[in-house]
């Protein structure tokens, strides 16, 4: 069975481009996802059906068994989101969400404080963009439901905090990748002047679309900045419907319970404490152990960049499970209570893990076709030097949002990046670099196949597509303010003038949604 490439063709573009406007257009993720597999598939094995389902099988077996193990970075991150959805449903059974929302109600007065809540601890919780997403999601939830807030603008909140800050933060899953990354184009280049660190924190300014991203989100959480799709998703909650009922129930919902009176707000922050203090120590100590076996000194960015991430959720989130079924006994709740909690919380992750398993699915066909370094050629040519930053971010955000991750896209397009600075203008190496991390995330937000996006809808439980749609205009307008910055540094290599002029596009945009949100 011969599996062919398509790295030099824009037919590699197919599946992702279909996978995309079907499911915008039918709002049927799975159904959208399943044809550009289809489509992916047979384009490999040269249309024949034979060799496309055994293909096909193998591909979707490599999810749970791959290389003769289980592919335990698949399986750890399955684990993570049912655990999780068990220690969010105790939390609920136990009472323990109403009483932090009774207690919140008390102390947070203002659906703006609310959100502004929600922001800060997404920024809080910057060790991995899943963990971030999932777990502000749970603390989140009760309070912005008291407030007639949308679940549409909760999956803002956490998608807007979850890669834009771990992209900026050296302490981080991403960060630490990021370092790794650059550390190796820089001694590829035999560039010495400076470390590894140090051109990761230089390049946090010329970030523009996480730094504005961010910026953006402050803003709308403080002045009710409600356009489009969001503003009908939020007027429709403060009438009481938080999501499109319409469309069934949305992932990580677990409405059918029942909630004990006696519940208490240790009940809620007690075993989030201990997931998030847990998965942080198992996250320093699965990559301390690297470090040791290889004989390297122990560093707590060393032991990030060899982290195992997965294992380190799960292991985690066993132990804030564990946490809360102590709680839930010490409170008295029945074994029927329990159990119930512990069956609805599991069950209510499964829509979120069937998407999540075809958005693996058509990653991994996206990839053997080689969509990536079909969007990466196109940097080449006869493009302006001054233009490249800007040209960089743009396809940087087309590769992402085709092939759903942004991790991908720091690997094909960092590489490349430095190439074009080595060949041209060595100074504007990390500027070049920046844009395509910039793009990256600006891509990974708009991309429905994105797990980052799936996650985020499923934290805050909203249905994936509302969230995407509601999404959509902010992370434009970002994306053209980062755009017009990239222009201008372009051109007058200078990362001050590059953030004066998105500043200025900034505030220009923010008058721009003020009108649209008052009409």
């Amino acid at each position: 069975m011969t599996v062919l490439s398509y790295a030099d063709s824009a037919l590699s573009l197919l599946p992702p481009v279909v996978a995309i406007i079907l499911a915008i257009m039918t709002r049927k993720v799975l159904l959208s996802l399943g044809v550009g597999i289809l489509i992916g598939t047979l384009l490999l094995n040269q249309w024949s059906v034979t060799d496309s389902a055994i293909y096909l099988s193998d591909k979707v077996s490599g999810l749970f068994w791959s290389d003769g193990a289980p592919n335990s970075w698949n399986l750890y991150i399955l684990g993570f989101l049912i655990v999780l959805g068990m220690i969010t449903a105790l939390i609920t059974v136990s009472g323990s969400a109403r009483a932090f929302a009774n207690w919140a109600k008390q102390h947070i007065r203002k659906r703006r404080d609310a959100k502004l809540l929600t922001m800060f601890l997404g920024c809080v919780v910057f060790i991995d963009d899943y963990f971030n997403s999932l777990v502000v999601g749970s603390i989140c939830k009760p309070l912005t439901d008291r407030y007639y807030i949308s679940r549409a603008k909760l999956a803002y909140l956490l998608d807007s905090t979850a890669a834009p800050v771990c992209v900026i933060s050296p302490v981080s899953s991403w960060g630490a990748y990021i370092i790794a990354l650059i550390g190796g184009i820089l001694t590829t280049h035999g560039v010495t002047s400076m470390g590894h660190l140090t051109a990761f924190v230089e390049m946090i300014p010329m970030n523009f679309y996480p730094l504005f991203a961010l910026l953006l989100l402050l803003f709308v959480a403080m002045f009710e900045l409600d356009v489009g799709p969001m503003r009908r998703h939020e007027l429709s909650a403060r009438k009481g419907q938080l999501y499109d009922e319409a469309k069934g129930v949305p992932p990580g919902a677990t409405a059918e319970l029942a909630e004990a009176e006696t519940g208490k707000v240790g009940g809620l922050f007690i075993p989030i404490s201990v997931l998030v203090v847990a998965t942080l120590y198992f996250m320093i100590a699965s990559g301390a152990d690297v470090l040791s076996s290889e004989g390297k000194p122990f560093s707590v960015i060393g032991a990030f960049e060899k982290t195992d991430v997965s294992s380190s959720l799960f292991f985690g989130a066993l132990l804030g499970l564990f946490t809360t079924l102590v709680l839930a006994v010490r409170q008295k709740l029945s074994f029927k209570e329990i159990a119930l909690g512990i069956y609805v919380g599991a069950k209510s992750m499964l829509p979120a893990i069937y998407i999540l398993l075809f958005a693996w699915t058509i990653s991994g066909i996206i990839g053997q076709l080689e969509t990536g370094k079909f969007m990466a050629s196109l940097a080449g040519g006869n493009i302006p030097f001054a233009l490249l930053p800007a040209v960089l971010f743009v396809l940087a955000g087309f590769t992402a949002f085709a092939t759903g991750t942004s991790w991908g896209t720091f690997g094909i397009m960092l590489p490349i990046a430095a190439d074009m600075a080595m060949g041209t203008h060595q100074g504007m190496m990390l500027p070049m670099m920046a844009a395509v991390l910039s793009g990256s995330v600006f891509g990974d937000h708009c991309s429905p196949i994105s797990d980052t996006t799936i996650l985020s809808s499923t934290g805050a439980s909203c249905h994936h597509i509302d969230h995407v749609m509601t999404q959509l205009p902010y992370a434009l307008l970002v994306a053209v303010i980062s755009l017009g910055g990239y222009l201008v540094m372009g051109y007058t290599e200078s990362v001050a003038l590059g953030l004066l002029s998105c500043l200025v596009l900034f505030f220009i945009g923010l008058f721009w949604f003020r009108l649209k949100s008052d009409n």
